[in-house]
């Protein structure tokens, strides 16, 4: 099998791409209060376009994909997306990230479509709380989301970002809610991407989340799947759930990235963090072959930093839901 790696000797195996900036929540830390302009449809991938990057980077390497926005089940057809990469040669997982709005509508026939894993975010379970964070009234759906993908997905992940003085004191509420749901339960380091009003004072480490669950619970260490798997993971006697903390500020895991990001108007994203970005969208739709492509590929590795730079001040400036998480 083709192998990518870049300049520090990673293997690149994984591509998250991005189908839509298009977001049907308005979650205050991935949306500031300051304007912003969402891509024409013209600017933003088909989802031949993307196929066809996604093989392209299954040529080279890449076995794992995983389907991101704004929101996902916003794009017309992202089941017929997802059924055509997961035949890709070459490509052996496949997973989407969601809100779970949509998720009653469309779990049955993402996982006809050939998707067996699945994460949800939700950052509270407080129903008047999350209206004040969304800014809508969807609650209900995420929670009926929830359960069907319970139904329909052999995996499912719930990633939650921790925010200081917004939802610190949900964690145990976090925890009880996997006792009796087969849930991989994520918690994520607040990160400063874009503008999205990142204050120091609002950070929590994964450390101090472990410790505040440590107190209620004895947490047994579980093995990670791989060195690129990004969450440190543990598991609870008695519970069916797991749970994982992912610690991009405070302990960073750039050794072992082994990914890759396309974003929905076609720029293969290096490094979540930079403003370092590959054109593949215009080289395609002028008549670029796909070794042409593949040579985007190697050169968006080339530019691939050796660590990210999220607290500092040359940080990417696309916001979360344009840069597909």
């Amino acid at each position: 099998m083709a192998e990518l790696k870049d300049s520090y000797g990673r293997r690149i195996s994984y591509l998250r791409i991005s189908v839509t900036d298009k977001c049907n929540l308005r979650c205050r830390y991935c949306v500031s209060g300051k304007e912003f302009v969402l891509k024409k449809r013209e600017e933003i991938l088909s989802l031949e376009e993307s196929e066809r990057i996604a093989r392209v980077g299954a040529a080279l390497g890449i076995n794992k994909i995983r389907f991101t926005g704004g929101e996902p089940l916003l794009r017309k057809g992202i089941d017929y997306l997802v059924e055509k990469i997961s035949a890709t040669p070459g490509i052996s997982d496949l997973s989407l990230t969601t809100n779970g709005t949509l998720l009653k509508e469309y779990a049955a026939r993402l996982r006809e479509a050939g998707l067996k894993r699945i994460n949800i975010s939700l950052d509270t379970l407080n129903p008047a709380r999350f209206e004040k964070m969304t800014r809508t009234r969807l609650w209900p759906q995420v929670m009926t989301g929830i359960e069907e993908a319970l139904i329909r997905f052999d995996k499912v992940k719930l990633n939650v970002v921790a925010i200081r003085g917004t939802n610190d004191h949900e964690i145990l509420d976090f925890v009880k809610f996997t006792r009796d749901k087969p849930i991989a339960l994520r918690f994520i380091e607040f990160m400063p991407i874009g503008d999205n009003g990142w204050k120091p004072g609002q950070f929590i480490s994964s450390s101090f989340v472990r410790s505040r669950i440590e107190r209620e619970h004895e947490l047994r260490k579980i093995s990670q799947l791989s060195r690129s798997d990004s969450a440190e993971l543990y598991q609870i006697e008695g519970f069916e759930g797991t749970l994982g903390f992912i610690s991009a500020i405070s302990q960073g895991f750039c050794e072992n990235c082994n990914r890759l990001r396309l974003t929905a108007d076609g720029f293969l994203k290096p490094c979540l963090s930079s403003d370092v970005e590959i054109d593949i969208k215009s080289k395609m739709r002028s008549g670029a072959n796909d070794n042409e492509l593949a040579e985007l590929f190697i050169k968006a590795l080339a530019l691939k930093p050796r660590e990210h730079n999220l607290l500092g001040e040359d940080g990417t400036k696309r916001r979360m839901f344009q840069i597909g998480g």
